[in-house]
């Protein structure tokens, strides 16, 4: 699965695991600024308190979304492997030998 995100330039494809540690570092540190900035009541601060919290809300949502079809896709990958075992270990031979051939002629 490739992600790509608008006005950024990138080679090599968003992998779902780094997007869900980057999801859920977003919600840590953001978390973590609504918690400092508690005390401030100022007009412009609970505008973007709750801009922020929204925003920290629905990036709760995407992150458990992803996870669950994370989940969802070991198991599927898991039954399918379970129900064809060996095909999938020529396949996986088929792979690893491909990928050998290829490095080996570099």
């Amino acid at each position: 699965m490739e992600t790509h995100f608008e006005g950024i330039q990138s080679e090599a494809p968003v992998s779902k695991e780094k997007v869900k540690e980057d999801l859920r570092n977003l919600v840590n540190d953001a978390e973590e600024l609504l918690k400092a900035t508690a005390g401030d009541m100022s007009e412009k601060a609970k505008a973007a308190r709750s801009r922020l919290n929204a925003a920290l809300e629905k990036a709760k949502a995407t992150y458990h979304r992803l996870e669950e079809k994370t989940v969802e896709a070991a198991k599927a990958t898991d039954k399918v492997i379970r129900n064809h075992p060996y095909e999938s270990i020529g396949i996986a031979f088929g792979v690893g030998l491909l990928i050998g051939v290829l490095v080996a002629r570099r």
